[in-house]
């Protein structure tokens, strides 16, 4: 791995940088609350990995889909950001990246101004962002923008990194534990992202 201005890490944001689920939760309690409908927020904002689509399939008729994710990704926009907090070691990790002449980049299945608001809320400043994305499509992204790694929490940001040809470093931090991550072939699992700056050190010099 190379450091300078070559050097392009790709990030997940949900469960990865950032702890949405509280923000996540709140948006399908409001969502229930204009629609009349009973979804289960706080089961759904634990499972995040998902597109916002795939997760409402299983609701709705494939008609109503689309209508109604606008509508909830327009209430995320007010109650997402503030239910959003940082993981541990997400600033240290994005730091250790800018220390070596690197570009952060956010590849994210959240619709893009929302991961934008999400991203200034918590005070995380990185290089680019790109939303909308999900399992080989951040792939695409990520290859187009050179990463050589993408650091994730989900088998769909394996996926990615496989499809990017990057290095897929993962992290415990949302559903699926180190050992699912492992199984599912990652090539580095951390216990957080305060691991994250010694491993980026220790690849470097490799």
């Amino acid at each position: 791995m190379t450091s300078g201005a070559d050097l392009v890490i790709g990030f997940d944001l949900d469960m990865t940088l950032i702890d949405s689920r509280p923000g996540v939760a709140a948006t399908y309690r409001a969502l229930n609350e204009r629609l009349g409908t009973a979804l289960p927020a706080e089961d759904l904002a634990e499972r995040l990995g998902p597109t916002l689509e795939m997760e409402l399939a299983a609701y709705f008729p494939a008609a109503e889909i689309d209508a109604v994710a606008d509508t909830f990704r327009a209430i995320y926009a007010d109650l997402g950001p503030p239910g959003s907090s940082l993981l541990p070691g997400a600033l240290e990790a994005v730091a250790a990246v800018a220390a070596c002449g690197g570009r952060s980049l956010v590849v994210t299945a959240k619709f893009e101004p929302n991961a934008h608001r999400c991203l200034h809320a918590v005070g995380l400043e990185v290089d680019h962002v790109v939303g909308w994305r999900h399992g080989a499509a951040k792939g695409e992204t990520l290859l187009e923008h050179g990463a050589l790694a993408y650091v994730g929490d989900t088998p769909p940001d394996i996926v990615a990194a496989r499809v990017a040809g990057a290095l897929a470093v993962t992290v415990p931090s949302g559903p699926w534990t180190a050992e699912e991550l492992a199984a599912e072939g990652a090539d580095v699992v951390l216990d957080s992202l305060l691991d994250f700056p010694a491993w980026l050190a220790s690849a470097l010099d490799r």
